[in-house]
């Protein structure tokens, strides 16, 4: 291991960040100077804005031009710790962070990876609760190794071919979403269900319920063993997923078993993050739903689950019923008297068949591409934690 001196940010680059000009003001926006808000650090390389400002509103504002290949963090805001380079010589708002490497001392890329993993180190620090503030300064006191000019590039090209395969593992589950919507909308949206009865959830439920309420269930009866208790982080990705593991009792459950989960009933969030959805896998073990969850057993003769999740989600007509204008939304406010009412097209059982088995046929793809992005980000974590501190 060769153990390269620490030096702060600050000694080997120049930060600044930007500012708003005076809304108000119409005198100082569409002119010919792009302007970056931190909501825009969503790509890899910043070629374009979507506003641009004034040579005057640069002048009297706080606002100062950037030259192109500067990084870009998010000090704050939906992008917190998002990063960017520049690709255009451009203005910032003040949530982003400019960061521009000596060209004498540091390769840009190497400075760029650098970053990247600190924030974690950043995050830690940063002031706020529910949106957290990383300040200049605390990028600025950051310290990183600083070998030799060829010896940084080497480490960032390496760190360039892992983070390209980890971004393309990622672009392809995207790429499977857009299909699985692809799929629904040209088969139940712009097909033929303009001859399709209209029927509502409850009608094509067997049983509609939430968990137990109050003093039914209380925090201090979960166990450490026992029959599972299913809440809102087990739908809300929008997929069954275990994260946090409750349990309760045998004694206990069997004062609560009409509250008993099957394998393929829908659930619903109707508490906290309302509106995602899941359905139960077939290999779930003997479990309750908390009063969080609105669960649907269906008539599988009428529905079936994996339709009722996508119609759900995806179906124009049910999600201006639950006023969002898009899939994916939070809901405003959900509850079981609500599900129960939506109404919606119901195609035939066949038709809902072939949807199924594709559906299932995509989610084998998806769980494959997903164990292989969580190896490729344990593999980059790694090399950037190698490269930091001097073993890669």
């Amino acid at each position: 291991m060769i153990a390269h001196p620490q030096f702060a940010i600050e000694e080997f680059c120049e930060t600044g960040s930007g500012g708003t000009p005076d809304r108000s003001k119409q005198q100082y926006y569409g002119g010919s100077i792009p302007w970056v808000k931190s909501g825009e650090l969503r790509e890899d390389i910043i070629q374009d804005t979507e506003e641009r400002i004034t040579e005057l509103g640069l002048k009297e504002s706080s606002a100062k031009l950037v030259p192109r290949g500067s990084i870009l963090l998010a000090m704050y805001g939906a992008t917190v710790g998002r990063m960017a380079f520049l690709g255009i010589d451009a203005a910032t708002n003040q949530a982003v962070c400019n960061v521009r490497p000596d060209p004498k001392l540091a390769d840009p890329r190497y400075v760029f990876h650098g970053l990247q993993s600190k924030m974690s180190h950043f995050l830690a620090r940063a002031a706020g609760g529910a949106q957290p503030n990383i300040s200049q300064a605390i990028v600025r006191e950051t310290k990183l190794a600083l070998p030799s000019l060829d010896e940084q590039r080497r480490i960032a090209a390496i760190l360039d071919k892992t983070d390209a395969l980890r971004r393309k593992r990622k672009s392809m589950l995207e790429l499977v979403d857009e299909l699985t919507t692809g799929l629904f909308r040209k088969a139940f949206v712009e097909g033929d269900e303009g001859s399709w009865p209209s029927t509502t959830v409850a009608e094509v439920a067997l049983n509609l319920r939430t968990g137990p309420f109050g003093s039914q269930l209380l925090h201090s009866e979960f166990v450490d063993n026992g029959i599972a208790v299913l809440g809102i982080d087990n739908a809300v990705e929008n997929e069954f997923r275990w994260t946090q593991r409750r349990f309760i009792s045998e004694k206990k459950y069997a004062k609560l078993k009409r509250y008993t989960v099957l394998p393929g009933d829908v659930i619903i969030t109707i508490m906290g993050t309302c509106g995602r959805c899941a359905v139960v896998p077939a290999n779930v073990p003997t479990a309750i739903n908390t009063k969080h969850l609105c669960c649907i057993t269906l008539d599988r003769d009428k529905c079936l689950p994996e339709f009722l999740k996508a119609v759900f989600l995806q179906h124009p007509v049910v999600l201006k019923q639950l006023g969002v204008q898009a899939k994916g939304a939070v809901m405003p406010g959900l509850n079981m008297g609500i599900i129960k009412s939506l109404s919606f097209p119901l195609p035939p059982l066949a038709v809902q068949v072939v949807f199924a088995q594709t559906i299932s046929a995509l989610e084998d793809i998806r769980s494959r591409l997903r164990k292989a992005s969580s190896e490729f980000e344990l593999l980059f974590s790694s090399l950037q934690h190698r490269a930091f501190s001097g073993h890669l």
